[in-house]
């Protein structure tokens, strides 16, 4: 052994760098290499870097499948990797070693990496971990635990979020980025941000080039993990501290009532297929990592990404388990959300178990006993999962159903009132089953995935010509309609009609049962100018352009108003599954009501684009009992006459006051209830062409 250090045995457990009080254990699990060395990477006093390298003893510094040691007297800041050796067999064993590689530790908890936007010296030959500092000072925070039935999702990226001038920022594009923009967080209502990946990943290995300028496009969202554990430092404005900057962002947040959601991919890795770059996984153990066809020993492709995680292997479990622990416990993170989710639920060979360990592991640890899991209950390969993608009560879905039923409903296509209905409701027919309840679905209509809600109102078709490939890339099936002409326009009946089209489906996403989720920049239409596949624009494509929230204003104010409401009223956050109406009991006793263009008589045909509901609280609680009578038109070209129904109110005098109509401009489509309208029961109530109108009861005091 190298005696630049003392160096001892070590333990093979917990896995990765720990800091000892003798020393740093290091410790990595391969099971087919040959030799293993450990690499230092030193700074002298005169800050000239140094490596050392510290060869293994397999006798003596290997347990089983685990190769180990303990150095001491490291200098603090010491950077370290791993260099591996074995066969070289891609056709054969499948086995990828090349002792030349320095290999990130699967386990690292902190990487140094390059600015954003400059190479990564090919990912695997130069990229370092640290030991990360454990001494930070929470102050005492804890999980806030916020109901998953009360939550308001917000999507965002954290570079796109703050990166554009327009933020007034002081630390654009970063963690501290998201700390500056709190107040507005907070005057928007949401309960939550759902942060697009942060562990690091090398945003220059887009092979792309843009048509116009001629320059590398970047991998500007993050899904191609270099590490499952590490935060990204080009996200942290203080690079050498990025797990204190992301620490103190997630303390401020909680500080604010705000939680934190991970956007975390464990299906598949940056190092692609055989012609990837290796930077740690493969040349570790190829086999035991990857999904690889027995025979050929091709990888496995369910991501769409290359390669795809050995997710139901014993080791890779653990390591996933290992990373999650680390994220809530280290990290506090309050939840996670997991790219492309099926692939959990593969075995060794790719086949669709029917009870996953990986899953069931996830959703049965203790120590996330308290934090939120949600499943994007599909994968690239065609695997559609969504309403059951597990029986396990804790795992939340992605309902990309109620996406595609909101979007057709709401580009005028017939016959989906039904559909509509139940997915209002809370989606019964995927979630009422095995305990489950309206919460497991989380209701979206846009994502970071696809067009923005201004896009969607605005483009028939995508528009992805600056991503490189000719307009080949991005989903075709957008179940989108321009609402007359294609892109920008200043015909004002057709700006008219998206906006009263955008502010109906915020209606529809905020007033049903389940969890809605928004992404960051739609409240105040922000928009990729029709690309629905932004994963590579690094630009004001995926910027938030913050001018907008001004020049958008009314907008804005209708999705705080409507998110107030929503969080003011518990009768749309309900916690079970409405009750079927049965004939032996009284009417008082339902609460969800269906109606058409008349009370009582919903209108269920093939023909239909109207629906109307009366919620009833019939639990009254601190939040009041108001009832809501909330009428949809989904006609595109002609507005609807529906009659008031009765207050359904029992042993008080109410009376119905219009508080939102999305055919109205801003201020006057979201009122106070106390200066609304008046309705009198029975009088009828135009609902504008895609519009919605929004009753609420107001009990009249008697002296």
């Amino acid at each position: 052994m190298n005696s630049a250090f003392p160096t001892s045995q070590g333990s093979p457990l917990p896995l990765g760098a720990t800091i000892t009080p003798d020393g740093i254990n290091f410790a990595i699990f391969s099971r087919h290499a040959e030799s293993v060395c450990l690499v230092l990477g030193i700074k002298d006093e005169q800050k000239r870097a140094e490596r050392i390298t510290i060869k293994l003893d397999s006798k003596m510094n290997k347990t089983g499948d685990i190769w180990h040691i303990l150095v001491s007297d490291v200098p603090a800041y010491v950077r370290y990797g791993w260099r591996l050796s074995g066969p070289w067999e891609p056709k054969t064993s499948g086995l990828a070693y090349n002792s030349d590689l320095i290999l990130i530790d699967p386990h690292a908890k902190e990487l140094r990496s390059p600015p954003w936007g400059q190479p990564h010296l090919g990912a695997g030959q130069q990229t370092f971990a640290l030991i990360p500092d454990k001494s930070y000072d929470w102050e005492g925070d804890r999980p806030l635990n916020i109901p998953l039935q009360d939550s308001i999702i917000y999507e965002l990226h954290v570079r796109g979020f703050t990166f554009h001038p327009s933020s007034k920022c002081r630390s654009r594009g970063t963690f501290q980025g998201i700390t500056q923009k709190i107040g507005y967080l907070k005057r928007l209502g949401i309960t939550a941000i759902e942060l697009m990946p942060v562990t690091e990943f090398d945003e220059t290995d887009c092979p792309f080039v843009s048509p116009v300028a001629g320059t590398r496009l970047r991998n500007y969202w993050g899904y191609s993990p270099l590490s499952f554990f590490a935060p990204k430092p080009a996200y942290a404005d203080n690079s050498p501290h990025p797990l204190n900057e992301f620490r103190d962002m997630v303390k401020a947040l909680h500080k604010a009532g705000i939680e934190v959601i991970l956007d975390i991919v464990f299906n598949h890795t940056a190092e692609g297929g055989w012609d990837g770059k290796t930077g740690s996984f493969r040349g570790i153990d190829n086999p035991i990592y990857y999904l690889l066809d027995p025979w050929t020993k091709a990888y496995l492709n369910f991501s769409g990404c290359g390669n795809t995680c050995n997710c139901n292997h014993p080791i890779v479990r653990s390591l996933i388990i290992d990373a999650l622990h680390w994220w809530v416990m280290d990290m506090h993170v309050d939840g996670f959300r997991f790219d492309l989710a099926s692939i959990l639920g593969r075995d060794q060979q790719g086949h669709v178990l029917s009870n996953p360990p990986m899953v069931e592991m996830i959703a049965e640890d203790p120590i996330l006993a308290n934090t939120k899991i949600i499943a994007e209950a599909w994968d690239a390969a065609g695997l559609y999962q969504v309403g059951h993608f597990s029986d396990h009560y804790r795992w939340a879905e992605w309902n990309g159903r109620f996406r595609d039923d909101v979007r057709m409903f709401m580009n005028g296509a017939a016959g989906l009132t039904g559909t509509l209905a139940t997915r209002i409701a809370g989606s019964s027919d995927l979630y009422q089953h095995n305990g489950r309840r309206p919460c497991n679905s989380i209701n979206f209509i846009t994502s970071h995935d696809g067009f923005t809600l201004a896009d969607l109102v605005s483009y028939n078709e995508k528009h992805n010509f600056a991503n490189g490939e000719g307009n080949r890339d991005g989903d075709n099936h957008n179940l989108s309609w321009n609402s007359g002409i294609e892109g920008p326009t200043e015909d004002k009946k057709v700006l008219q009609l998206r906006s009263r089209r955008i502010r109906t489906m915020a209606v529809i996403l905020l007033l049903s049962q389940g969890v809605p989720m928004l992404v960051a920049g739609d409240e105040f239409g922000r928009t990729q100018q029709g690309n629905n596949n932004a994963w590579c624009q690094d630009n004001e494509i995926s910027w938030i352009n913050w001018q907008l929230a001004a020049k958008n204003r009314g907008q804005l104010r209708f999705f705080r108003k409507l998110i107030c409401l929503r969080r003011s009223y518990s009768i749309f956050r309900r916690a079970e599954f409405f009750e079927v109406s049965r004939p032996d009991r009284p009417p008082s006793s339902q609460e969800i009501i269906w109606h058409g263009l008349q009370p009582n008589q919903p209108d269920w045909s093939e023909q239909s684009c109207v629906l109307a509901f009366l919620l009833k609280d019939i639990h009254p609680g601190d939040d009041g009992d108001s009832n809501f009578f909330i009428m949809l038109n989904g006609q595109p070209d002609q507005a609807a006459l529906f009659t008031v129904p009765e207050t359904a109110t029992v042993g008080k005098r109410c009376v119905w006051k219009k508080i939102i109509d999305t055919g109205l401009a801003a201020p006057a489509d979201f009122v106070d209830l106390t200066k609304a309208k008046e309705l009198a029961v029975g009088s009828q109530v135009s609902v504008a062409a895609m519009g919605c109108v929004v009753l609420q009861t107001q009990e009249i005091y008697t002296p």
